[in-house]
C-alpha cells in the first residue's frame, strides 16, 4: 500500500463516479469530466444515467456517469483533484448523502487496496449501488474487484433488479476526447 503523499511511478488506471443533482446537472458532468482531463487522460465514459438518491430521498434526481482515466497522480493526490473540482464547483460541506452540484468518488485504482483515513479503494459501497455499477459495466464489464473477487458483471447480477436507473435520454456522448 502506498504510504501517504507518495508519488505514483508510471500510469494507473482508476474508475471514477460522477453525479449530480442541483443546477444543470449535464453541463456539471461536462465541465468536471474538462477539468479531470486537465489532470489525467479521460479514457472511457459510460453514458448517462439518471438515478433515485440514495440515503437521503428528499431531493432531486441525480444523473450520473462513470469515467476511466489514466493518470501519474497517485490515490491520494487523485483525491485531492476530485475534491478540488468539487469545490471548485460549488459543492460544500454538508451532510452525508446531501444534494450537491457534483459528486466525484473513486471507485478503483488499479488493483490497489488502499484504507487511509479519508479514503478508501475500493470504493466501500460499489458493491451495493446500481447508480454506480450499471454505468461502470458499460466500459468495465470484466474488472474485477480486488476485494470481492467478482467481476463487475458478476456484482450487478447480484443485486437483481435495478429499479431507480434509467438511461439518460438527454445526453448522448458528454465528453469526447480531443
Amino acid at each position: 500500500m502506498p504510504s501517504c503523499g507518495q508519488v505514483k511511478v508510471g500510469v494507473a488506471r482508476a474508475y471514477l463516479g460522477l453525479g449530480s443533482n442541483l443546477g444543470d446537472r449535464k453541463r456539471n458532468l461536462v465541465l468536471a469530466l474538462e477539468m479531470l482531463s486537465q489532470q489525467a487522460t479521460v479514457e472511457k465514459v459510460s453514458s448517462v444515467y439518471e438515478t433515485e438518491p440514495v440515503g437521503f430521498e428528499d431531493q432531486p434526481r441525480f444523473l450520473n456517469a462513470v469515467c476511466c482515466i489514466s493518470t501519474f497522480l497517485s490515490p491520494q493526490q487523485l483525491l485531492s483533484l476530485a475534491k478540488d473540482i468539487e469545490t471548485e464547483m460549488g459543492r460544500t460541506p454538508s451532510f452525508r448523502n446531501a444534494p450537491r452540484p457534483i459528486d466525484i468518488d473513486i471507485l478503483f485504482y488499479d488493483d490497489e487496496v488502499v484504507s487511509l483515513p479519508g479514503l478508501e479503494i475500493p470504493h466501500p459501497r460499489v458493491a451495493e449501488r446500481a447508480f454506480v455499477l450499471v454505468p461502470l459495466m458499460e466500459i468495465a464489464s470484466d474488472l474485477v474487484h480486488p476485494v470481492l473477487k467478482k467481476t463487475v458483471a458478476e456484482l450487478v447480477s447480484g443485486l437483481g433488479d435495478v429499479p431507480g436507473v434509467h438511461r439518460w435520454s438527454g445526453a448522448e456522448a458528454i465528453f469526447s476526447r480531443r
